[in-house]
Protein backbone atom coordinates (compact mmCIF):
# COMPACT_ATOMS: atom_id res chain seq x y z
CA UNK A 1 0.00 0.00 0.00
CA UNK A 2 1.67 3.39 -1.01
CA UNK A 3 2.29 5.65 1.44
CA UNK A 4 0.76 9.10 0.91
CA UNK A 5 1.22 12.41 2.45
CA UNK A 6 -1.00 14.22 4.96
CA UNK A 7 0.07 17.39 4.14
CA UNK A 8 0.21 19.81 1.50
CA UNK A 9 4.20 21.15 0.62
CA UNK A 10 5.39 23.39 -2.20
CA UNK A 11 6.16 20.29 -4.36
CA UNK A 12 3.91 17.54 -3.41
CA UNK A 13 0.30 17.62 -3.71
CA UNK A 14 -1.65 15.99 -0.84
CA UNK A 15 -3.81 12.78 -1.16
CA UNK A 16 -5.76 11.14 -3.84
CA UNK A 17 -3.74 13.68 -6.24
CA UNK A 18 -0.64 11.94 -5.10
CA UNK A 19 -0.64 8.98 -7.31
CA UNK A 20 -1.45 11.19 -10.10
CA UNK A 21 1.65 13.29 -9.76
CA UNK A 22 3.65 10.32 -9.31
CA UNK A 23 2.45 8.63 -12.45
CA UNK A 24 3.34 11.86 -14.23
CA UNK A 25 6.63 12.03 -13.16
CA UNK A 26 6.70 8.36 -14.06
CA UNK A 27 5.93 9.36 -17.78
CA UNK A 28 8.21 11.87 -17.71
CA UNK A 29 11.17 10.15 -16.90
CA UNK A 30 10.41 7.36 -18.94
CA UNK A 31 10.39 9.92 -22.25
CA UNK A 32 13.64 11.92 -21.14
CA UNK A 33 15.21 8.59 -21.02
CA UNK A 34 13.98 7.32 -24.30
CA UNK A 35 15.34 10.62 -25.81
CA UNK A 36 18.42 10.16 -24.03
CA UNK A 37 18.83 6.57 -25.15
CA UNK A 38 18.08 7.87 -28.87
CA UNK A 39 20.78 10.28 -28.71
CA UNK A 40 23.06 7.53 -27.61
CA UNK A 41 22.19 5.07 -30.53
CA UNK A 42 22.74 8.14 -32.90
CA UNK A 43 26.11 8.78 -31.51
CA UNK A 44 26.92 5.32 -32.24
CA UNK A 45 25.43 5.10 -35.59
CA UNK A 46 27.17 8.30 -36.59
CA UNK A 47 30.26 7.14 -35.22
CA UNK A 48 29.81 2.84 -36.90
CA UNK A 49 28.98 4.97 -40.19
CA UNK A 50 31.94 6.89 -40.22
CA UNK A 51 33.84 3.91 -39.66
CA UNK A 52 32.40 1.83 -42.54
CA UNK A 53 33.33 4.87 -45.13
CA UNK A 54 36.91 5.04 -44.18
CA UNK A 55 37.71 1.11 -44.08
CA UNK A 56 35.81 1.11 -47.34
CA UNK A 57 38.41 3.31 -48.93
CA UNK A 58 40.91 2.12 -47.18
CA UNK A 59 40.93 -1.62 -48.68
CA UNK A 60 40.39 -3.19 -51.73
CA UNK A 61 41.34 -4.54 -55.44
CA UNK A 62 43.39 -2.33 -57.87
CA UNK A 63 44.18 -3.18 -61.05
CA UNK A 64 47.71 -2.46 -62.23
CA UNK A 65 49.56 -1.98 -65.48
CA UNK A 66 53.32 -2.44 -65.17
CA UNK A 67 55.67 -0.38 -68.15
CA UNK A 68 57.67 -3.41 -68.29
CA UNK A 69 56.99 -6.79 -67.54
CA UNK A 70 58.80 -8.10 -64.44
CA UNK A 71 59.18 -11.84 -66.15
CA UNK A 72 60.90 -10.75 -68.90
CA UNK A 73 63.91 -8.82 -66.54
CA UNK A 74 64.82 -11.83 -64.79
CA UNK A 75 67.74 -14.55 -66.27
CA UNK A 76 64.74 -16.97 -66.55
CA UNK A 77 61.68 -15.74 -68.13
CA UNK A 78 58.89 -15.79 -65.80
CA UNK A 79 60.61 -16.31 -62.80
CA UNK A 80 59.83 -13.97 -59.96
CA UNK A 81 61.72 -10.98 -58.65
CA UNK A 82 61.69 -12.30 -55.41
CA UNK A 83 63.72 -14.85 -55.79
CA UNK A 84 66.15 -13.62 -57.41
CA UNK A 85 68.99 -12.51 -54.92
CA UNK A 86 70.69 -9.30 -54.59
CA UNK A 87 73.27 -9.77 -57.14
CA UNK A 88 71.12 -10.30 -59.77
CA UNK A 89 68.36 -7.64 -58.90
CA UNK A 90 71.37 -5.09 -59.09
CA UNK A 91 72.33 -6.72 -62.49
CA UNK A 92 69.12 -5.89 -63.69
CA UNK A 93 68.60 -2.96 -62.26
CA UNK A 94 71.93 -1.52 -63.91
CA UNK A 95 71.17 -2.81 -67.26
CA UNK A 96 67.86 -0.87 -67.25
CA UNK A 97 68.32 2.70 -66.09
CA UNK A 98 69.86 5.01 -67.67
CA UNK A 99 73.90 6.06 -67.16
CA UNK A 100 73.17 9.20 -65.13
CA UNK A 101 70.46 7.63 -62.99
CA UNK A 102 73.01 4.71 -62.48
CA UNK A 103 75.66 6.96 -61.01
CA UNK A 104 73.33 8.97 -59.03
CA UNK A 105 71.97 5.90 -57.42
CA UNK A 106 75.86 4.22 -56.92
CA UNK A 107 76.86 8.11 -55.30
CA UNK A 108 73.93 7.49 -52.73
CA UNK A 109 74.98 3.71 -51.89
CA UNK A 110 76.33 1.53 -54.44
CA UNK A 111 74.05 -0.96 -55.46
CA UNK A 112 76.21 -4.24 -54.17
CA UNK A 113 75.89 -3.15 -50.97
CA UNK A 114 71.60 -2.48 -50.80
CA UNK A 115 69.93 -5.22 -49.35
CA UNK A 116 67.43 -7.48 -51.32
CA UNK A 117 64.72 -5.62 -50.36
CA UNK A 118 65.63 -2.37 -51.69
CA UNK A 119 66.71 -3.65 -55.03
CA UNK A 120 63.81 -4.65 -55.75
CA UNK A 121 62.29 -1.60 -54.40
CA UNK A 122 64.21 0.19 -56.99
CA UNK A 123 63.04 -2.32 -59.67
CA UNK A 124 59.47 -1.49 -59.05
CA UNK A 125 59.67 2.20 -59.13
CA UNK A 126 62.83 2.65 -61.42
CA UNK A 127 61.91 0.14 -64.43
CA UNK A 128 59.03 -1.85 -64.10
CA UNK A 129 57.05 1.26 -62.77
CA UNK A 130 53.36 -0.09 -62.22
CA UNK A 131 50.40 2.37 -62.52
CA UNK A 132 46.80 2.09 -61.55
CA UNK A 133 44.40 1.10 -63.86
CA UNK A 134 41.26 0.97 -61.51
CA UNK A 135 40.40 0.59 -58.37
CA UNK A 136 37.80 -0.54 -56.27
CA UNK A 137 36.44 -0.09 -52.46
CA UNK A 138 36.59 -2.68 -49.69
CA UNK A 139 32.45 -3.84 -49.99
CA UNK A 140 32.78 -4.02 -53.89
CA UNK A 141 35.87 -6.28 -53.74
CA UNK A 142 34.00 -8.49 -51.39
CA UNK A 143 30.49 -8.49 -53.18
CA UNK A 144 31.67 -7.90 -57.15
CA UNK A 145 34.56 -10.52 -56.59
CA UNK A 146 33.53 -12.59 -60.20
CA UNK A 147 33.42 -9.01 -61.85
CA UNK A 148 35.65 -7.94 -61.02
CA UNK A 149 38.19 -10.81 -62.40
CA UNK A 150 36.21 -10.85 -65.13
CA UNK A 151 37.02 -7.30 -66.04
CA UNK A 152 40.58 -7.02 -65.40
CA UNK A 153 40.76 -10.14 -67.46
CA UNK A 154 39.56 -8.41 -70.37
CA UNK A 155 42.40 -5.76 -70.30
CA UNK A 156 45.48 -6.90 -71.74
CA UNK A 157 49.38 -6.72 -69.52
CA UNK A 158 46.95 -5.58 -66.48
CA UNK A 159 47.42 -7.88 -62.79
CA UNK A 160 44.33 -7.25 -60.27
CA UNK A 161 45.73 -7.19 -56.46
CA UNK A 162 43.98 -6.68 -53.20
CA UNK A 163 45.74 -3.99 -51.73
CA UNK A 164 45.77 -2.37 -48.17
CA UNK A 165 46.22 1.53 -48.46
CA UNK A 166 47.61 1.22 -45.12
CA UNK A 167 50.45 -0.35 -44.76
CA UNK A 168 54.53 0.34 -43.47
CA UNK A 169 55.43 1.88 -46.68
CA UNK A 170 52.68 4.28 -46.39
CA UNK A 171 53.63 5.50 -43.07
CA UNK A 172 56.76 5.32 -43.26
CA UNK A 173 57.39 7.35 -46.78
CA UNK A 174 57.23 11.47 -47.52
CA UNK A 175 54.25 12.38 -49.95
CA UNK A 176 54.74 12.02 -53.55
CA UNK A 177 52.42 12.43 -56.45
CA UNK A 178 52.49 8.90 -57.47
CA UNK A 179 49.63 7.01 -55.60
CA UNK A 180 51.54 3.96 -55.04
CA UNK A 181 54.70 5.88 -53.45
CA UNK A 182 52.70 8.42 -51.35
CA UNK A 183 52.94 8.24 -47.93
CA UNK A 184 51.98 10.38 -44.45
CA UNK A 185 55.63 10.10 -42.72
CA UNK A 186 56.23 13.66 -43.32
CA UNK A 187 52.55 14.70 -41.80
CA UNK A 188 52.87 12.88 -39.16
CA UNK A 189 56.75 14.22 -37.90
CA UNK A 190 54.36 17.79 -38.63
CA UNK A 191 51.57 17.03 -36.85
CA UNK A 192 53.95 15.73 -33.58
CA UNK A 193 55.90 18.68 -33.88
CA UNK A 194 52.77 21.13 -33.85
CA UNK A 195 51.16 19.39 -30.90
CA UNK A 196 53.98 19.23 -29.02
CA UNK A 197 54.64 22.84 -28.87
CA UNK A 198 50.98 23.77 -28.81
CA UNK A 199 50.90 21.52 -25.59
CA UNK A 200 54.68 23.48 -24.43
CA UNK A 201 52.55 26.63 -24.91
CA UNK A 202 49.10 25.78 -23.37
CA UNK A 203 49.48 24.06 -20.22
CA UNK A 204 52.03 25.69 -18.37
CA UNK A 205 50.39 29.37 -19.24
CA UNK A 206 46.27 27.81 -19.12
CA UNK A 207 47.57 26.43 -15.45
CA UNK A 208 49.55 29.34 -13.78
CA UNK A 209 46.61 30.85 -14.81
CA UNK A 210 43.94 28.86 -13.33
CA UNK A 211 46.23 29.08 -10.17
CA UNK A 212 45.73 32.69 -10.16
CA UNK A 213 42.26 33.09 -10.70
CA UNK A 214 41.00 30.18 -8.08
CA UNK A 215 43.60 31.05 -5.55
CA UNK A 216 44.88 34.25 -5.67
CA UNK A 217 42.49 36.57 -7.38
CA UNK A 218 39.57 37.91 -5.59
CA UNK A 219 37.55 37.86 -8.32
CA UNK A 220 36.55 41.36 -7.20
CA UNK A 221 38.71 43.97 -9.37
CA UNK A 222 37.66 45.53 -12.71
CA UNK A 223 40.94 43.45 -14.13
CA UNK A 224 40.11 40.04 -12.65
CA UNK A 225 36.33 40.27 -14.35
CA UNK A 226 37.90 41.53 -17.43
CA UNK A 227 40.38 38.45 -17.40
CA UNK A 228 37.70 35.63 -16.83
CA UNK A 229 34.84 37.31 -19.36
CA UNK A 230 38.00 37.38 -22.04
CA UNK A 231 38.71 33.87 -21.05
CA UNK A 232 35.01 32.23 -21.26
CA UNK A 233 34.40 34.24 -24.48
CA UNK A 234 37.37 33.05 -26.17
CA UNK A 235 36.84 29.70 -25.54
CA UNK A 236 33.44 29.86 -28.35
CA UNK A 237 35.84 32.05 -31.08
CA UNK A 238 36.09 30.23 -34.47
CA UNK A 239 39.72 28.86 -34.91
CA UNK A 240 40.10 30.82 -37.82
CA UNK A 241 40.19 33.65 -36.14
CA UNK A 242 42.83 32.20 -34.66
CA UNK A 243 44.38 31.39 -37.37
CA UNK A 244 44.76 35.13 -38.67
CA UNK A 245 45.84 36.29 -35.00
CA UNK A 246 48.50 33.58 -35.27
CA UNK A 247 49.09 35.03 -39.49
CA UNK A 248 49.44 38.48 -37.93
CA UNK A 249 51.26 38.30 -34.59
CA UNK A 250 53.62 35.12 -35.15
CA UNK A 251 53.68 34.70 -38.90
CA UNK A 252 54.45 38.83 -39.36
CA UNK A 253 55.11 40.65 -36.47
CA UNK A 254 57.72 38.04 -34.75
CA UNK A 255 58.67 36.87 -38.05
CA UNK A 256 62.02 37.50 -37.57
CA UNK A 257 61.91 34.93 -34.40
CA UNK A 258 59.79 32.41 -35.89
CA UNK A 259 61.15 31.90 -38.93
CA UNK A 260 64.90 31.42 -37.22
CA UNK A 261 66.64 34.71 -39.03
CA UNK A 262 67.67 36.21 -35.77
CA UNK A 263 69.17 33.06 -34.52
CA UNK A 264 71.13 32.45 -37.84
CA UNK A 265 69.61 29.66 -38.37
CA UNK A 266 66.59 30.19 -41.01
CA UNK A 267 65.99 28.20 -43.93
CA UNK A 268 65.55 30.72 -47.14
CA UNK A 269 62.12 29.01 -47.82
CA UNK A 270 60.45 29.86 -44.54
CA UNK A 271 62.33 33.47 -43.69
CA UNK A 272 58.82 34.20 -43.89
CA UNK A 273 57.81 33.00 -40.46
CA UNK A 274 55.76 30.17 -41.74
CA UNK A 275 57.09 27.64 -39.71
CA UNK A 276 56.66 24.93 -37.03
CA UNK A 277 56.95 27.18 -34.12
CA UNK A 278 54.13 29.95 -35.71
CA UNK A 279 52.07 27.09 -36.15
CA UNK A 280 52.56 25.43 -33.05
CA UNK A 281 51.54 28.79 -31.24
CA UNK A 282 48.98 29.74 -32.99
CA UNK A 283 47.38 26.16 -31.85
CA UNK A 284 48.08 26.47 -28.59
CA UNK A 285 46.89 29.83 -28.07
CA UNK A 286 43.61 28.31 -29.73
CA UNK A 287 43.21 25.61 -26.93
CA UNK A 288 44.67 27.75 -23.90
CA UNK A 289 41.35 28.99 -22.74
CA UNK A 290 40.31 24.85 -22.71
CA UNK A 291 43.42 24.49 -20.84
CA UNK A 292 42.23 27.14 -18.17
CA UNK A 293 38.77 26.40 -17.95
CA UNK A 294 39.16 23.26 -17.36
CA UNK A 295 41.96 23.37 -14.79
CA UNK A 296 39.79 25.78 -12.91
CA UNK A 297 37.26 23.39 -12.66
CA UNK A 298 39.84 20.80 -11.34
CA UNK A 299 42.06 23.34 -8.66
CA UNK A 300 38.17 24.56 -7.25
CA UNK A 301 37.05 20.42 -6.89
CA UNK A 302 39.84 20.18 -4.43
CA UNK A 303 38.93 19.91 -1.56
CA UNK A 304 38.41 22.98 0.81
CA UNK A 305 39.88 20.93 4.33
CA UNK A 306 43.10 20.41 2.32
CA UNK A 307 44.08 23.99 2.47
CA UNK A 308 42.65 24.80 5.85
CA UNK A 309 44.50 21.42 7.61
CA UNK A 310 47.93 23.07 5.64
CA UNK A 311 47.12 26.54 6.35
CA UNK A 312 46.35 24.68 10.18
CA UNK A 313 49.91 23.38 10.04
CA UNK A 314 51.96 26.44 9.31
CA UNK A 315 52.21 26.24 5.33
CA UNK A 316 52.21 29.09 3.16
CA UNK A 317 49.85 29.48 0.59
CA UNK A 318 52.35 28.97 -2.51
CA UNK A 319 53.11 25.43 -0.28
CA UNK A 320 49.73 24.46 0.19
CA UNK A 321 48.82 25.18 -3.35
CA UNK A 322 51.84 22.89 -4.76
CA UNK A 323 52.08 19.90 -2.46
CA UNK A 324 48.43 19.67 -1.82
CA UNK A 325 45.87 21.44 -4.17
CA UNK A 326 47.82 20.43 -7.66
CA UNK A 327 48.54 16.72 -6.89
CA UNK A 328 45.03 16.74 -6.04
CA UNK A 329 43.62 18.44 -8.99
CA UNK A 330 46.39 16.50 -11.49
CA UNK A 331 44.11 14.34 -12.84
CA UNK A 332 41.55 16.90 -14.09
CA UNK A 333 43.89 19.29 -15.22
CA UNK A 334 44.84 16.14 -17.38
CA UNK A 335 41.71 15.24 -18.26
CA UNK A 336 41.09 19.04 -19.91
CA UNK A 337 45.02 18.93 -21.35
CA UNK A 338 43.68 15.72 -22.88
CA UNK A 339 40.78 17.41 -24.76
CA UNK A 340 42.74 20.53 -26.06
CA UNK A 341 45.52 18.38 -27.22
CA UNK A 342 43.21 15.89 -29.52
CA UNK A 343 41.16 19.48 -30.61
CA UNK A 344 44.89 20.83 -31.69
CA UNK A 345 45.53 17.61 -33.57
CA UNK A 346 42.77 17.96 -35.71
CA UNK A 347 42.94 21.38 -36.65
CA UNK A 348 42.81 22.37 -39.99
CA UNK A 349 41.88 26.11 -40.66
CA UNK A 350 44.30 28.22 -38.42
CA UNK A 351 47.06 26.24 -40.18
CA UNK A 352 45.77 27.05 -43.67
CA UNK A 353 45.89 30.74 -42.58
CA UNK A 354 49.29 30.28 -41.06
CA UNK A 355 51.08 29.10 -43.87
CA UNK A 356 50.77 25.19 -43.67
CA UNK A 357 52.63 23.65 -46.90
CA UNK A 358 50.06 21.27 -49.11
CA UNK A 359 53.15 19.12 -50.50
CA UNK A 360 56.07 18.43 -49.02
CA UNK A 361 58.54 15.66 -48.98
CA UNK A 362 60.97 17.01 -46.78
CA UNK A 363 61.11 16.03 -42.74
CA UNK A 364 61.07 18.58 -40.44
CA UNK A 365 64.05 18.46 -38.31
CA UNK A 366 63.24 21.36 -35.80
CA UNK A 367 61.05 24.36 -34.98
CA UNK A 368 62.09 26.87 -38.01
CA UNK A 369 60.93 23.91 -40.52
CA UNK A 370 58.67 24.16 -43.20
CA UNK A 371 55.51 21.82 -41.98
CA UNK A 372 52.59 20.04 -43.55
CA UNK A 373 50.05 18.22 -40.89
CA UNK A 374 47.80 14.71 -41.05
CA UNK A 375 44.56 17.25 -41.72
CA UNK A 376 46.49 19.01 -43.69
CA UNK A 377 47.02 16.19 -46.16
CA UNK A 378 44.17 14.86 -45.89
CA UNK A 379 42.37 17.76 -47.15
CA UNK A 380 44.73 18.12 -50.02
CA UNK A 381 44.19 14.41 -51.13
CA UNK A 382 40.83 14.93 -50.85
CA UNK A 383 40.49 17.92 -52.70
CA UNK A 384 41.93 15.81 -55.94
CA UNK A 385 39.60 13.64 -58.42
CA UNK A 386 41.57 10.86 -58.88
CA UNK A 387 39.72 8.04 -56.98
CA UNK A 388 43.04 6.64 -56.09
CA UNK A 389 44.04 9.56 -53.88
CA UNK A 390 40.11 9.22 -52.20
CA UNK A 391 41.56 5.65 -51.18
CA UNK A 392 45.45 7.53 -49.53
CA UNK A 393 42.64 10.32 -47.34
CA UNK A 394 40.86 7.05 -46.07
CA UNK A 395 44.06 5.46 -45.39
CA UNK A 396 45.68 8.53 -43.95
CA UNK A 397 42.56 9.05 -41.27
CA UNK A 398 43.17 5.80 -40.47
CA UNK A 399 46.31 7.01 -39.03
CA UNK A 400 45.37 10.20 -37.55
CA UNK A 401 42.48 8.20 -35.76
CA UNK A 402 45.10 5.56 -34.49
CA UNK A 403 47.81 8.23 -33.29
CA UNK A 404 44.76 9.97 -31.51
CA UNK A 405 43.91 6.56 -29.61
CA UNK A 406 47.61 6.39 -28.93
CA UNK A 407 48.02 10.36 -27.09
CA UNK A 408 44.88 9.94 -25.56
CA UNK A 409 45.37 6.34 -23.53
CA UNK A 410 48.81 8.00 -22.78
CA UNK A 411 47.23 10.94 -21.02
CA UNK A 412 44.55 8.57 -19.77
CA UNK A 413 47.46 6.04 -18.06
CA UNK A 414 49.18 9.33 -16.77
CA UNK A 415 45.75 10.49 -15.62
CA UNK A 416 45.23 7.30 -13.65
CA UNK A 417 48.19 6.36 -12.32
CA UNK A 418 48.39 10.44 -10.51
CA UNK A 419 44.90 9.29 -9.37
CA UNK A 420 45.72 6.26 -8.05
CA UNK A 421 48.94 8.24 -6.15
CA UNK A 422 46.65 10.70 -4.86
CA UNK A 423 44.35 7.96 -2.90
CA UNK A 424 47.63 6.10 -1.85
Amino acid sequence: MAVQPTQANGNFPEGANYDKFLQRRQRQGKFWLSIFFLAMMIGIASLVTLVYDVADDAFGYVALRNSVDPGLLTPIPGAKLDEQPASVLAEMLAANISTGRLRALEATTPLAERPQAELRQLLQDEVIKPQIVRTWSLVESLTQRTEIEAEVAAMPGVDLEFRSWVNWQFVTSPQSTDPLKAGVQVAILGSLWVVLIAFLVSAPLGVGAAIYLEEYSTGKSRFDQIVETNINNLAGVPSIIYGMLGLAVFVRFFGPITSGILFGVSDPSTANGRTILSAGMTLGLLILPLVIINAREAIRAAPRALREASYGLGATRWQTIWNHVLPNAIPGILTGVILSVSRAFGETAPLIVVGVSTFIVVSPDNVFSKYTTLPAQIYQWTSRPQPEFQHLAAAAIIVLLVLLIALNATAIWLRNRFARRRIL
